[in-house]
């Protein structure tokens, strides 16, 4: 697959802890992003952060390994893919009773292509 031009970027802003039907919501959504044959997504987990459910700022620290950290999904494809994710995203999310901040904005894809060594692994 080959991808170029104008696409869109979906930020989801989760907490680690957030659960999906007994999985983590974060593996949950990155799974579900590549059912809908989305080029791909990346989990990046947060040192510090609170969001608007939070009364407490939640910070990484060895004293406090089961924290709350916040986690950032970004995943960038065309705006027709990334439109059908963020109905399904949204449902999960709302199913998991998170608190959780979805932004999307448009981005210009340099280079997005898939090698013939990919094709076919998981």
């Amino acid at each position: 697959m080959k991808i170029e031009g104008i696409g869109k970027l979906l930020r989801i802003y989760i907490g680690i802890q957030d659960r999906y039907r007994g999985q983590p919501l974060y593996e949950a959504i990155v799974e579900k992003a590549k059912s809908l044959g989305m080029a791909g997504s990346t989990v990046i987990r947060g040192i510090e952060g609170f969001g608007a459910d939070s009364r407490v700022i939640h910070r990484a620290n060895l004293l406090r390994l089961s924290q709350d950290l916040p986690l950032l999904i970004e995943i960038v494809d065309t705006e027709k893919r990334i439109q059908a994710g963020i109905e399904e995203f949204g449902k999960m999310i709302e199913e998991a009773g998170s608190g959780a901040l979805m932004t999307l904005e448009s981005v210009e894809i340099l280079h997005y292509k898939t090698g013939k060594q990919n094709a076919g692994q998981e």
